[in-house]
């Protein structure tokens, strides 16, 4: 008589780990595929700019003048600018290039890139090759000011009001798709 009410609770043992197997899985998987990296949490959002200088990207021209670093100051003088975190390195950079140069011709705000952990030779030929959006390009060579943005990875670009206040963030590239609302949200910095 023990060893038949024993056995449903041995089958229940046994089956406790790939229940919990499944239920991990599942979450993993609705993680992967559910939901959308742009809509990551940033605790900056609300809050001013992270305190940082940035120098030029050395021997960077835009039409003929040199384009120069930036820092925090800069993004305080009234005007909603864009920074975009990129690298010559990143694949999602190169997708996302063509829609930073149709967003730069906007003049109601200004794009600032800044270049993450990467060769000035590479950056200059990226932005050679496939045209430079940005009013000022700040070097980060081993990623500390883009600690302090909280940045995930590259790319990953900001919509900072004109008084140096973060108001939104999208993580991952611009695309087509996500595109419409981003430009919404810019709308709304402008206002």
């Amino acid at each position: 008589m023990a060893d038949a009410a024993a056995a449903p609770r041995r089958s229940l043992l046994v089956m406790l780990p790939l229940a919990v197997f499944l239920l991990l899985a599942g979450l993993f998987l609705a993680g992967l595929f559910g939901g959308s990296g742009d809509r990551l949490p940033s605790a900056l959002i609300g809050r001013a700019a992270p305190d940082f200088a940035l120098g030029p990207l050395e021997s960077l021209q835009r039409q003929g003048v040199a384009v120069p670093g930036f820092g925090k100051a800069d993004l305080t003088q009234g005007q909603v600018t864009l920074v975009n975190v990129f690298a010559s390195w990143c694949a999602p950079c190169h997708a996302e290039h063509p829609l930073l140069m149709e967003l730069a011709k906007d003049g109601r705000f200004r794009l600032m890139g800044i270049n993450q952990k990467d060769t000035p030779e590479n950056a200059r030929r990226f932005l050679a090759s496939k045209g430079n959006p940005y009013a000022a390009v700040g070097v980060d060579p081993n990623g500390r000011a883009s600690i302090e943005w909280g940045v995930y990875g590259v790319p990953e670009t900001f919509i900072v009001r004109g008084d140096g206040t973060i108001a939104h963030k999208l993580v991952g590239p611009l695309t087509e798709a996500n595109l419409p609302s981003f430009r919404a949200e810019i709308e709304k910095a402008l206002r």
